[in-house]
């Protein structure tokens, strides 16, 4: 089996696109592997094509995509440990991640968030939805952070460069994440609701739902709290939502 699937795509130079709109796909079945191709191709959009796990880092550290979609089930390791694998990887932890899998349980859901995936496409799927979904994950981080240092106790949120530091230490943090860190910590004291922090951070929230506000509430809790069960920075006002405070 070969370790990547060449796929028929206009040269960039055709579309006019840029390095940011490549997207890798990460997919075992052919027959999905070209149909989705096609549709994102259709859309503007240039694919690598891979059948399997090993050769999808390398290249991606050579030619960095736009997007990761993976399959959870591929020869060679799983997606989510690709996924866990890019998280680490600096030149790629911020590249928005959606898995597109046979695996539908709220569970495996949940988990694909928890490890760093921006969206979760269930088989059988849409190709309309999944490029619709595609571009809802990159329209995310289009429009850039103001710019602006916050220092609050022991963590520092750097929006400009996009890092976040904790007692020192920098910490890394997934785009939706950050994003996620710089509008609570914008807004200290105020009860925000999951419909506003949708609207804020995942701003198209066709695809999403509250749920994923509350897995990355958990996941940001881990990174920036001492205790995540006993949370001093990010308090949920039951029935309500979050509130940011900060420490006296």
């Amino acid at each position: 089996m070969s370790s990547a699937v060449a796929v028929a795509t206009p040269s960039i130079r055709e579309r006019g696109l840029t390095l940011r709109t490549i997207v890798y796909l990460v997919e075992d079945d052919a027959d999905i592997r070209q149909l989705v191709a096609h549709h994102l191709q259709t859309a503007g959009f240039q694919v690598r094509s891979f059948d399997r796990i090993a050769p999808v880092l390398p290249q991606a550290l050579q030619a960095k995509p736009a997007l990761f979609i993976l399959d959870i089930m591929v020869p060679g390791g799983d997606g989510l440990d690709l996924c866990k694998r890019i998280r680490q990887s600096p030149e790629l932890a911020m590249t928005p991640i959606i898995f597109l899998t046979a695996r539908t349980s709220e569970e495996d859901r949940v988990l694909g968030l928890e490890l760093g995936g921006d969206d979760y496409i269930p088989k059988p799927f849409s190709p309309r939805e999944l490029v619709a979904r595609v571009k809802a994950v990159l329209r995310r981080f289009e429009r850039p952070l103001t710019p602006m240092v916050l220092k609050i106790g022991n963590l520092q949120v750097d929006s400009g460069a996009m890092t976040l530091t904790v007692k020192g230490k920098p910490v890394g943090a997934t785009a939706t994440e950050f994003r996620l860190l710089d509008y609570l910590a914008r807004n200290p004291g105020r009860v925000l609701t999951r419909d506003q922090i949708l609207d804020s951070v995942w701003r198209d929230t066709q695809f999403v739902t509250p749920r994923s506000v509350d897995v990355y509430i958990r996941k940001l809790r881990e990174k920036i709290e001492d205790n995540p069960d006993s949370p001093r920075l990010v308090k949920t006002v039951r029935g309500a939502g979050y509130r940011f405070e900060i420490p006296k």
